[in-house]
């Protein structure tokens, strides 16, 4: 089921209050238009989350609205905070949840970035 673009985006999810400073985070790397965080109930030895600092509920929204500079500035904040925890020297893995349905559990475009153990298959049969 596609995202609905026509509601509006929800403030009170909890990366717009750590993003407006109301609630704490870890921050790893931070840039202009996006900030990683770690996240708070870590699935592998490394595991932040990138966040761009607009407003946008998907990648389906924010490939859609987000200007190049804020796309530009989540890539290279992905890339540079796996370099700082030194995941980019063991592999690490790039996942972003997309509905219900993928997973997606809080309304505000995350990537999350796994490491720092094997990964295994994307997905089991």
């Amino acid at each position: 089921m596609p995202i609905d673009h026509t509601q509006p985006y929800d403030e009170t999810n909890v990366f717009a209050k750590i993003l407006r400073g109301e609630l704490p985070a870890r921050k790893v790397y931070e840039n202009q238009h996006a900030v990683v965080i770690h996240d708070v109930n870590p699935l592998a030895p490394v595991h932040l989350l990138a966040l761009p600092k607009g407003p946008y509920v998907s990648w389906d929204d924010f490939s859609a609205r987000a200007s190049d500079a804020e796309m530009a500035a989540l890539t290279r904040a992905v890339g540079e905070a796996a370099r700082l925890v030194e995941a980019s020297t063991q592999g690490y893995r790039v996942l972003s949840n997309v509905g219900k349905r993928a997973g997606q559990e809080v309304p505000h475009l995350h990537v999350h970035i796994f490491g720092g153990q094997p990964l295994g298959p994307m997905l089991s049969r």
